[in-house]
């Protein structure tokens, strides 16, 4: 399948949306008085770096696609 210039660029924009935005998000999670309960990680933070770490793992392979089709786009 090709995708031309203008969808690959959409999908370098959406890696680069998810590496600007969910790692403040994890800075959020990490400064939130419900992560620690006694110094110990609890469920809330583990839920939410499984969310941060998925979604970083799905963005950049949505980026690298972007940049794969960016580079075999003719047009």
């Amino acid at each position: 399948m090709l995708i031309n210039r203008r969808w690959a660029a959409f999908l370098i924009a959406v890696g680069v949306w998810t590496w600007i935005i969910w790692p403040r998000f994890g800075l959020a999670i990490w400064n939130d008085d419900r992560s620690f309960d006694g110094g110990a990680p609890t469920s809330f933070l583990w839920v939410h770096a499984l969310l941060i770490t998925a979604s970083l793992a799905i963005g950049t392979t949505v980026g690298v696609l972007g940049v794969r089709a960016w580079r075999r786009a003719a047009d």
